[in-house]
């Protein structure tokens, strides 16, 4: 499985970025996709995933701000990030995991947050 992720950059505080993550390749089986981040310093950390059947979880820290969407038609996820805070920068991975337990990650995307 590859992913392209692709969205992110410099936004100021209070800002809005959408990221969005396509999966190519073999694709069957895929059931959960999420993005995770990592800032420096910092262990990778979950921020949120969908399930095949639409089923969310979201970081407590992101809660009421981030909405993570999935198109299974196109094979891609989303994750539409509002009311950005300075402490949202780091680099975000899109992330699947097929039924069987194999998860691949995407290579990475920078989003920084700052006035």
């Amino acid at each position: 499985v590859q992913l392209q992720a692709s969205g992110g950059g410099l936004v100021q505080p209070g800002g809005s970025l959408r990221l969005s993550c396509a999966a190519s390749g073999s694709i069957s089986g895929i059931n959960v996709m999420g993005w995770y981040r990592q800032a420096p310093e910092n262990e990778r950390e979950l921020v949120a995933r969908i399930t095949g059947g639409g089923s969310t979880n979201y970081a407590d820290s992101v809660k009421g701000r981030f909405a993570i969407s999935r198109d299974n038609a196109k094979n891609t996820v989303y994750l539409q990030m509002d009311s950005l805070k300075p402490e949202d920068t780091a680099v975000y991975y899109c992330h699947v995991r097929k039924w069987n337990g194999d998860r691949y990650w995407g290579q990475g995307t920078q989003v920084t947050v700052s006035s």
